[in-house]
C-alpha cells in the first residue's frame, strides 16, 4: 500500500509540478488572490472575519479564501508557490481516494487504479493548475475525508465518530458547496459496497441517520443561492426547456470526455438557439439505456450501478438545471469528483469481466498500463495550457468557433503583458462577433484610452469615449461603463462631463470606491475641496485600506491648510503600502519645511526623502529638492546644499526653469545654515 501511495504521489507530479513555473491566469484569480487587497495581505484576525462575510467570485467559499491568504503570507504573489500548493492538495485527494476506497471494498489494485486515473486525467487540469479553483482541491479533501470517517463509524459506531463525518462535512462544504451531495453518495455507498441496504425499511432508517448531513447540505445550497451573481437570472437565463436539453447533452459530453478528452478547454460556450433536437434526442436515450442496464445488472455488478448514480447525482447542481454561468454550457472543473463515479463503475466493471480468465486478465493488465500511460501524456499536455494568460485563451480559440468571450478574456491578457495593439485587435474581433459584448467594448475603451493618454494621442480617447457611449446604449445601467467613460473624459479634459459620470455611477451603486475616489479628486482639481473630502471619507470608510484614497486626501487637506490632516493622512497611506515614493516625497516635504515647528521632524523627514530618491533611482527632480530640505531641517546643511546643487543641475538639464529659480533660492538658504520653511510647492 505504501508503494501505490508513493506511486500516486510520483504520478500527480509528473503531470502538475509543472505548474511551479506557471503566472496567474486572468480568470478570477485577479479577483480571488493577486488584485484582492484583502487576501494578498496574508492572515490576520480581521481578513478571517472578512473571509466568512464575502463571497469570492460569486461563491461563499470562506476555508477556500483563508487557504489563498495563507498562500500570500508564505510566498506573496509568486504564482508559482500558489500552484504548488494545489499540486500538494491534489496529490493527497489521490492518495486518500486510494486508502478510502482500499478500506471500502478491500481491493487494492482496483482502488489503485481509480485513485490514478483521478490522479491524471486531464480533465483534472483545470482544477489543478487554476490557482482560483482551489476550492475544489480542498473540498474534495474533506469530501474523501469525510467517506472514510463514515466508513470507520459504520464499523464502529458512536457519537464521536458521526460528529468527525458532521465536521469534515462542514470543512468541505466551507471550501466549496458542490459537496453538498455527500450524504447522497453515503447513501450509495450504503448499498454497496458497505452492504447495509437490505429492504426499504432499512432504507428509511438510514435516511433518517443522514438527517444532520442533509440538513447542512440544505442550509448551504440555501447559502449559495443568496450569494448575489451565482445563480443567472437576468436576460442571460436560458428557458427551463433549453436547460434540461442542456443538462442532458452535458451528461453525455462529459463522459466522452471521461474515455477521450480531446478538445478541453477552459469554457465551452452555450449553443445558440439551444442544443439541436437529435443531440438532446440521442442524449437522452443514451443516459435512459444505461441508467436502464445498470439497474438490471445491479445484482452481478452493484459497483456498476453505485458508480453510475455517483457521476449523475454529484453533477446534479451544476449539470444547468439551476444555471450557474452566463456563457458557458459546462466545465471541466465539475467533474472533479463526479467521475469518480464513473471511474468506479468503469474499473469494476471491467475487472469483473477479466477475473475470471487468465488471458483475460493479461490483456486487461495491459489495456490499463496503457491507457494510464495515456493519461499522463495527455494530462501533462493540458496542464500546459494554463502557463499564462495568452496560451489558456488562444487553446480555447483553437477549440471553439465564434467565441467572443474568449476573444476579450484573451485581449485583457495581452493588455496585461503590454501587448496593447494586439489587446486591441482581439476586443475588435470579439465585437466583430458580438457587437454587444460589454466586456469586450468597456475593455477596448479603457485600452484605446491608456494607449491615448500615454501618447497624448486625441484620437484613440475619442475613440475610447465612442466606445463607452455604445455600450452605455447597450446597457445605461452599467456602473462600470459610467465610471470608464468618466476616466476617458477626464483623461480628454473634459472634467465637468467626467463627473457627471462619476455621479452617475455612484446613483447605480453608493458604495463604488473607485468612482468615489475618482469624483473626490476631480472635485479637488477644480477646488471643490469640501465635497472632495466627503467622497474621499466616504472611500476610506468602504475600502479602509485603500492607499489611493488616502494619498488624495492629503493632498485636499494640504490645499485646505489643514497640515495636520495631511501628514495624518499620508502617513495612513504609507502604512498600507510603504512603498509609495510620491507619498514619502510629500510627507517628507512637510515634516521638513512647515512653519508649524510642533509638527515638523527632520529624522523622519530624511528617512523618508532618502526611501523616495532610492525608489526613484535618484533621478527625480521634486525627491531631490525635498531630500535637500529634509537635510536642512535636520541641520545637514553640507549635505542640503550639494544636493541641492544636484537637483539644480538636474532641473537645467530638463529646462524647468520654475524648479530652477526655486532651487537657486533655497540652495542660498542651505549654503547659509538656513532651514527651508513652505508649507506647499
Amino acid at each position: 500500500m505504501v508503494g501505490v501511495c508513493v506511486f500516486l504521489v510520483l504520478a500527480v507530479l509528473v503531470v502538475f509540478a509543472q505548474t511551479a513555473r506557471f503566472q496567474f491566469v486572468n480568470y478570477d484569480d485577479e479577483e480571488s488572490v493577486y488584485s484582492n487587497p484583502v487576501v494578498a495581505q496574508g492572515l490576520s484576525i480581521q481578513a478571517v472575519g472578512w473571509a466568512f462575510t464575502h463571497a469570492q467570485t460569486s461563491n461563499w467559499i470562506p476555508l477556500s479564501t483563508l487557504s489563498h491568504m495563507l498562500d500570500c503570507q508564505l510566498f506573496g504573489l509568486n504564482a508559482g508557490g500558489h500552484h504548488l500548493v494545489n499540486v500538494l492538495w491534489h496529490a493527497a485527494n489521490a492518495v486518500l481516494l486510494f486508502l478510502v476506497l482500499r478500506q471500502m471494498t478491500g481491493s487494492l489494485w482496483r482502488s489503485a487504479f481509480v485513485a490514478a486515473v483521478f490522479a491524471v486525467h486531464p480533465l483534472r487540469a483545470e482544477s489543478v493548475a487554476w490557482v482560483s479553483e482551489r476550492k475544489d482541491v480542498m473540498s474534495g479533501f474533506f469530501f474523501i475525508l469525510a467517506i472514510g470517517a463514515y466508513v470507520r463509524y459504520v464499523r464502529r459506531p458512536s457519537g464521536a465518530g458521526y460528529s468527525a463525518v458532521v465536521l469534515l462535512f462542514v470543512a468541505g462544504l466551507l471550501a466549496k458547496s458542490m459537496v453538498a451531495t455527500l450524504p447522497f453518495v453515503l447513501l450509495l455507498l450504503d448499498y454497496w459496497p458497505l452492504g447495509r441496504f437490505s429492504d426499504w425499511q432499512r432504507f428509511g432508517a438510514l435516511v433518517r441517520e443522514k438527517i444532520p448531513l442533509f440538513a447542512l447540505s440544505a442550509a448551504s445550497c440555501a447559502t449559495a443561492a443568496l450569494v448575489p451573481g451565482l445563480i443567472i437570472t437576468d436576460s442571460h437565463r436560458l428557458s427551463l426547456l433549453e436547460r434540461i436539453a442542456n443538462a442532458l447533452v452535458s451528461y453525455v459530453v462529459y463522459l466522452r470526455q471521461m474515455i477521450f478528452p480531446a478538445g478541453l478547454a477552459p469554457v465551452y460556450p452555450i449553443i445558440p438557439n439551444g442544443q439541436p433536437p437529435p443531440r438532446v434526442c440521442a442524449a437522452f436515450l443514451l443516459v435512459g439505456a444505461t441508467s436502464a442496464l445498470v439497474v438490471a445488472w445491479r445484482k452481478q455488478h452493484p459497483g456498476l450501478l453505485i458508480g453510475w448514480l455517483w457521476y449523475l447525482g454529484m453533477l446534479f447542481p451544476v449539470i444547468g438545471i439551476i444555471q450557474i454561468s452566463s456563457d458557458a454550457s459546462h466545465a471541466d472543473r465539475y467533474t472533479y469528483l463526479p467521475e469518480i463515479g464513473l471511474a468506479i463503475a468503469g474499473t469494476w466493471a471491467v475487472a469483473d469481466w477479466g477475473v475470471r480468465r487468465e488471458h483475460r486478465r493479461v490483456i486487461l493488465v495491459l489495456l490499463m498500463a496503457t491507457a494510464f500511460g495515456a493519461l499522463i501524456g495527455c494530462g501533462y499536455h493540458q496542464t500546459s495550457y494554463w502557463r499564462t494568460g495568452e496560451s489558456l485563451w488562444t487553446r480555447e480559440l483553437a477549440c471553439t468557433s465564434d467565441n467572443s468571450t474568449a476573444h476579450v478574456y484573451l485581449g485583457a491578457a495581452l493588455a496585461r503583458e503590454g501587448k496593447s495593439e494586439l489587446a486591441i485587435e482581439q476586443y475588435r474581433m470579439a465585437l466583430a462577433i458580438a457587437p454587444d459584448n460589454l466586456a469586450a467594448l468597456n475593455n477596448l475603451g479603457t485600452t484605446l484610452a491608456s494607449e491615448g493618454t500615454a501618447a497624448a494621442n486625441h484620437t484613440k480617447v475619442q475613440q475610447a469615449i465612442a466606445c463607452f457611449r455604445n455600450a452605455l446604449q447597450i446597457d445605461p445601467a452599467s456602473k462600470v461603463t459610467h465610471y470608464n467613460l468618466g476616466v476617458a473624459l477626464a483623461s480628454n479634459g473634459e472634467m465637468g462631463a467626467a463627473m457627471v459620470q462619476y455621479r452617475q455611477a455612484l446613483v447605480i451603486d453608493p458604495d463604488f470606491a473607485d468612482a468615489h475616489l475618482n469624483l473626490g479628486n476631480a472635485l479637488r482639481k477644480s477646488g471643490q475641496l469640501d465635497e472632495a473630502i466627503t467622497h474621499l471619507r466616504k472611500v476610506v470608510k468602504i475600502k479602509p485600506d485603500y492607499a489611493t484614497a488616502y494619498s488624495t486626501l492629503g493632498l485636499v487637506f494640504l490645499e485646505r491648510g489643514n497640515v495636520q490632516e495631511a501628514i495624518d493622512s499620508w502617513k495612513q497611506a504609507l502604512g498600507i503600502k510603504p512603498d509609495q515614493a510620491d507619498v514619502q516625497n510629500n510627507l517628507a516635504w512637510l515634516l521638513a519645511t512647515t512653519p508649524e515647528g510642533s509638527l515638523r521632524d527632520g529624522a523622519k523627514a530624511v528617512a523618508l526623502a532618502e526611501q523616495a530618491n532610492h525608489l526613484s533611482r535618484g533621478g527625480n527632480l521634486k525627491i531631490l529638492r525635498t531630500l535637500a530640505a529634509a537635510y536642512a531641517e535636520a541641520g545637514r546643511f553640507g549635505d542640503a546644499a550639494a544636493t541641492a546643487r544636484r537637483a539644480l543641475e538636474l532641473g537645467v538639464a530638463q529646462k524647468n526653469h520654475d524648479l530652477t529659480a526655486a532651487l537657486q533660492k533655497e540652495m542660498s538658504l542651505y549654503e547659509a545654515n538656513t532651514p527651508m520653511r513652505d508649507a506647499t510647492k
